[in-house]
C-alpha cells in the first residue's frame, strides 16, 4: 500500500494537508499553515512521527463518536482523523496512517 500527501490552498489562503491512503480516501487531515513552507514541514512531522504509536491520542467527540490526533514529539498536533463509527474502526485509521505516513510522494494543488 502506497499512500500520498495532497497540499492544497484553503478558503482563508492558508494552506492545509492530506493524507490519503492508495483508495484516495483521507485519513488524515492537518492543522492550517501560513506558509507552504511550514505545511511541508508537517508533512515531514507526520513522516518522522506517524510510526510512533506513543504520538497518537485516542479522543472522543461530544457525540461520543472515537477518533485520533497525530502529535509531533513537541506535543504540538499535526493533524486530525476524520470521526469514526467504533473504537475498532479508529484503531484501523490509525494502522493506516502508521502504514502510509512515511510516503515519498505527494500532490501539490496550492
Amino acid at each position: 500500500m502506497s499512500g500520498y500527501f495532497e497540499i492544497h490552498k484553503s478558503t482563508d489562503e492558508k494552506f492545509v494537508f492530506n493524507l490519503k491512503a492508495d483508495n484516495n480516501e483521507i485519513i488524515l487531515t492537518s492543522q492550517t499553515y501560513s506558509t507552504k513552507q511550514h505545511a511541508m514541514d508537517g508533512i515531514e512531522s507526520v513522516r518522522t512521527n506517524s510510526s510512533k504509536d506513543a504520538q497518537y491520542t485516542r479522543k472522543q467527540s461530544t457525540a461520543k463518536q472515537p477518533y485520533f490526533v497525530l502529535n509531533a514529539t513537541n506535543g504540538e498536533t499535526i493533524g486530525s482523523s476524520q470521526m469514526y463509527s467504533s473504537g475498532s474502526a479508529m484503531e484501523s485509521g490509525i494502522a493506516s496512517v502508521k502504514e502510509n505516513g512515511s510516503t515519498k510522494t505527494s500532490k501539490d494543488s496550492a
